[in-house]
């Protein structure tokens, strides 16, 4: 009877990419990366941070991180790291890889200092065993234009659209983006080469759609928005039937972003317009005249970790004041299990370790899926899995905890 090996973490060198990059393609199934995206995702990783698993000399699993920083509520950008391109070869499932990836990199996350870990799951369950909780959902929606339409807000009429090259306006379509990082829960400050992500446009991933294209919104002379989006010609027993597929929308003001909408709407040939990835809070939504024939649904997207509780709860602001002693259960991380007591509103916070008699009783995974504002400490004890020990602990940590507005990851990674 054979007997099984044990795998060897290394850290990633640039001359074993390729091999790197093979195996996390080969394990998820996918088909070959253009020579575009192949460069670029080179060019992002950072191999300092990248973790190869080998068996002998076959490499069989990978795991990475990116260096962000992440909007929390308060507008705070606190450093995070980005976990990605995670896999391990269909031949050694089972067999602890996985979990050995995720021991060393929360280890060495914490000794980067950096209080938060998040990723985006191919298979939500996975994570959770890990403290990761989904923190951030992401609404999708088909909507019918030839039956919908808007109704606008004041001063639309005041913005300029225009076509433009996207590559040619770039610059200022991400000072746009990173305007908005602040003012919403979960978006993330890119680093140099991230705006080049949004870019990427292999004819091979258009499934017979348009090049990418783009539309700029301008006031007095200033770009205050844009919409990226394809379209794809279609034709029916009716006759035409398109698809405009938005790729990526911002705005800085409300009448620019009704604006951009407006355009999408109707745009010549097309009956149908496909949007992916956007906020749950999405301001067209209470723009359109029947939500119904829009098909909204939402899915997890953004899975949050806690690496450092006492740092990362101090590091946001909260929406009413709130005083609460947490009992926290972190077996991944032992370092942040036991009691720690949350002083804060809106104008900062303090988390430090207490012996004081605890309040409400939860994991980190809890903790990681309440961080960001967008899911409630009531709803999490409505489903089991936080428990109030002082009564009126949880009303007054869920309110705390809310957000105005609902956080949302942009993009994946």
């Amino acid at each position: 009877m054979a007997t099984d090996r044990a795998t060897e973490l290394k850290v990633l060198r640039p001359e074993e990419w390729d091999g790197w990059w093979d195996n996390l393609v080969r394990a998820f199934g996918a088909g070959a990366a253009s020579t575009e995206e192949r460069e670029l995702d080179k060019s992002l990783t950072e191999f300092d941070r990248s973790l190869a698993a080998w068996d002998g000399d076959q490499l069989v699993g990978t795991a990475g991180a990116f260096s962000f920083r992440m909007a929390v509520p308060g507008g705070a950008l606190v450093p995070a790291a980005g976990v990605t391109m995670v896999s391990v070869a269909a031949t050694h499932r089972r067999r602890g890889v996985l979990t050995s990836m995720m021991r060393r990199q929360l280890d060495d996350v914490r000794a980067w200092g950096e209080p938060l870990a998040a990723l985006t799951a191919s298979e939500p369950a996975i994570y959770g065993r890990f403290g990761y909780g989904a923190g951030t959902f992401q609404l999708h929606a088909e909507i019918d234009t030839g039956r919908v339409t808007l109704a606008l807000p004041a001063g639309t009429e005041d913005v300029r659209l225009r076509y433009a090259n996207p590559a040619d306006v770039l610059a200022e379509c991400e000072a746009v983006y990173a305007a908005l990082v602040p003012r919403r829960p979960g978006m993330l400050a890119r680093q140099p080469g991230w705006e080049r992500v949004g870019l990427l446009d292999p004819e091979s991933d258009r499934d017979g759609a348009s090049a990418l294209q783009c539309v700029v919104a301008e006031r007095d002379g200033v770009i205050t928005g844009y919409a990226r989006f394809r379209t794809k010609l279609g034709w029916g027993p009716s006759g035409h039937d398109g698809t405009v597929s938005l790729e990526d929308l911002a705005a800085l003001d409300p009448a620019t972003d009704a604006a951009l909408w407006r355009f999408l709407f109707g745009i010549d040939l097309m009956t149908t317009l496909t949007v992916r990835g956007r906020p749950l809070d999405d301001a067209w939504q209470y723009m359109v005249s029947d939500i119904r024939r829009c098909r909204p649904r939402f899915r997890d997207s953004c899975h949050v970790r806690l690496v450092d509780v006492g740092t990362a709860l101090a590091a946001r602001t909260y929406q009413a004041p709130v005083d609460v002693v947490f009992e926290v259960e972190d077996a991944f991380c032992p370092w942040n299990a036991g009691r720690w007591r949350l002083t804060g509103d809106s104008k900062g916070a303090s988390c430090e370790r207490t012996t004081d008699a605890a309040d409400l009783s939860l994991s980190v995974r809890e903790l990681g899926a309440a961080y960001l504002g967008g899911v409630s400490l009531l709803s999490l004890a409505a489903a089991g899995r936080v428990r109030e020990l002082r009564q009126g602990a949880l009303a007054e940590a869920s309110v705390a905890f809310g957000s105005p507005v609902a956080p949302w990851l942009p993009h994946g990674f």
